[in-house]
């Protein structure tokens, strides 16, 4: 993997951490986040927006189509991402 990969890589991880961290945890600039999940319910929507694991996955999705080149790379990369950002979730939680 050559180190412009990399770079890209470790970006997406914390992009998918701070983006799933915002919707599944924090009110959002003016609540409009706390809005949004309001919205949602008890939908499908609503059940992402209340699971950081669950979250994450879609939130890699794109990130992966993205960074990987190969189809066999974008399909391994869709978990990879969302995995670390889990692992970084776990890390850094202070519940």
């Amino acid at each position: 993997m050559t180190s412009l990969k990399f770079y890209w890589l470790i970006v997406s991880i914390l992009v998918v951490w701070r983006v799933t961290h915002l919707f599944v945890f924090e009110d959002g600039p003016w609540d409009i986040v706390v809005r949004i999940r309001k919205a949602a319910g008890e939908s499908f929507w609503g059940g992402l927006l209340d699971c950081f694991y669950c979250f994450s996955v879609w939130a890699a999705a794109p990130l992966a189509l993205i960074v990987g080149e190969t189809l066999l790379e974008r399909l391994l990369l869709w978990p990879a991402i969302s995995g670390a950002a889990i692992l970084l979730e776990r890390f850094t939680d202070r519940r």
